[in-house]
């Protein structure tokens, strides 16, 4: 709690141990576990960081939360953390499995065996540490619709209201591919929330990635394109619906797209509408502020007008902890709001909608 607001972190992330990929994937996959140095049979499993990046990265994560570091983002850490931040809730997604969840050339049995393996160990020995305050999404495995469904029941077994996916395209299929609708099905029927993150550098067909090099550039480019290209798929695809109470969130790639890419889609909906009336029924823009929720930044300058454009239902906050562009200061900046937006609106950002979205009771 900060300055008697309770705050839900929407998208935190563990930094998984290196060794944990060997103990917990199954037996006959053994050959396939990442090394220390994250590789898989001496590939990397992500492309275009340079050695700079990486350094920067390592440094700024250390100056950052020390404590943290140097006991290698523990649950104890992360909890304390957490205490420092203000934060009382935090939903934990993957670093290492950004990359490794989307190798799009590996077998889909391997990376099926990828997502069982740290969806076991995210329940069994991180969250299990707080389980109050650190709360799992899971892993899906795109490489194969159908084992989706099966690790979807899994995890609803445990009491996990959220799972994640990667907005690009994987073995050649976007989100409104119909081999994922069972998947949409069992979500809305579970009352499973989805949430939508890119990761830079990952070895999936990736905006950006055939024209630049540096993180500046594919940083820029992939995570509010892909986003909005999530989106596109979702509403032209019929996804959004057929699954009226489905719920999808789109994380950390700010929400300053918004309101231009729904405007932009509900004009070429009014010209076109004809074309995709049978799965689209609504204006986009509708879909979107009826089932779909946005994470902000604290520095976006125009949350205000967003907000007057969206309404305020739909936003919620992520930190990204630890990560290279969490801000340390994030959710202080963004506490500090309330005196632009409102307290009322500060309250549903940081608690009453991440709440709505992950089903907490």
């Amino acid at each position: 709690m900060l300055k008697d607001y309770k705050i839900i972190d929407a998208d935190s992330h563990v930094i998984e141990p290196p060794e944990m990929w060997g103990k917990y994937i199954e037996p006959k996959f053994k050959e396939f576990a990442p090394s220390p140095d994250m590789k898989i049979k001496g590939e990397p499993i992500a492309r275009k960081i340079s050695l700079q990046v990486q350094q920067e990265a390592n440094k700024q994560m250390m100056q950052a939360y020390p404590h943290a570091y140097l006991n290698r983002y523990n649950p104890e850490s992360h909890v304390q953390t957490m205490v420092q931040m203000g934060v009382d809730i935090a939903f934990l997604y993957p670093t290492y499995g950004l990359w490794l969840f989307a190798i799009d050339s590996l077998p889909a049995e391997v990376i099926g065996a990828f997502t069982r393996a740290y969806n076991t160990w995210l329940h069994e020995e991180f969250c299990s540490y707080d389980p109050d305050r650190l709360k799992g999404v899971g892993a899906m495995n795109q490489h194969d619709p159908q084992d989706m469904v099966k690790e979807l029941h899994r995890i609803a077994n445990w009491g996990w209201k959220a799972v994640f996916l990667r907005p690009n395209p994987v073995k050649g299929r976007i989100l409104s591919d119909e081999a994922y609708e069972p998947f949409w099905a069992a979500c809305e029927a579970l009352e499973i929330a989805v949430s939508i993150h890119e990761g830079t550098h990952s070895r999936l067909p990736t905006t950006g990635i055939d024209r630049f090099n540096t993180r500046f550039a594919l940083h820029a480019c992939s995570h509010p394109m892909e986003q909005m290209m999530a989106l596109l798929a979702l509403i032209e695809g019929g996804v959004l619906e057929r699954h009226p109470q489905l719920r999808v969130g789109f994380l950390e790639s700010g929400c300053g797209w918004l309101p231009y890419w729904l405007w932009r889609l509900d004009e070429e909906y009014k010209n076109l509408h004809w074309e995709v009336e049978n799965q689209v029924k609504l204006m986009p823009s509708e879909y979107f502020r009826r089932q779909c929720f946005i994470s902000v930044e604290p520095s976006e300058p125009y949350l205000a007008q967003i907000i007057k454009y969206v309404g305020s239902d739909n936003l919620i906050f992520g930190s990204d902890y630890p990560h290279l562009d969490h801000q340390v200061d994030g959710v202080k900046n963004l506490i500090k709001l309330e005196d632009i937006l409102s307290q009322e609106i500060v309250r549903k950002i940081v608690w009453e909608n991440p709440r709505y979205f992950y089903s907490l009771s």
